[in-house]
């Protein structure tokens, strides 16, 4: 499936089957954790891979958003993350068709407010640098994960 597909098919599910994600599948998507690029490539991320029905049942008493969750808005505005969702897809969108980006979230605001005129209840994210790569060097060349 190329990348506009699957950006296209995915959704955010609300509801799961009771069938067990495969070890495999687990690690193929920590794989792709590992290879996003972070700033200067520090990982900072810590994931917690939660597969015990004891641990799973603690997800509940930290939100009500939790697994098969009712539809609903606790007054939360998630448009920085729904932000960051739509950059990632732009920047893997970029690189499928031989573009490189980075993700710049080192900038003053306010200075982006006045220097580009945006309005008031605008709150910039980052930018996103685009263009063909000079040279390709990447420190996870070395991860390999099969499926």
């Amino acid at each position: 499936m190329d990348f506009l597909e699957l950006a296209k098919n995915r959704f955010s599910l609300r509801k799961f089957s009771d069938k067990k994600v495969e070890k495999e599948k687990i690690d193929y998507i920590l794989a792709a954790m590992q290879a996003a690029p972070t700033a200067v490539n520090f990982q900072p991320q810590r994931i917690l891979v939660l597969t015990d029905e004891k641990e799973l049942e603690k997800v509940s008493k930290c939100t009500k958003f939790a697994f098969n969750p009712p539809r609903g808005n606790d007054g939360h505005d998630e448009g920085e993350i729904d932000a960051a969702i739509v950059a990632t897809h732009m920047m893997l969108a970029a690189k499928s068709v031989g573009l490189g980006t980075t993700w710049v979230g080192s900038f003053n605001p306010k200075d982006v407010k006045e220097q580009f005129n945006l309005p008031e209840n605008y709150v910039p994210v980052a930018f996103l640098p685009t263009g063909y790569p000079k040279a390709l060097r990447r420190l996870t060349d070395n991860l390999s994960v099969k499926m």
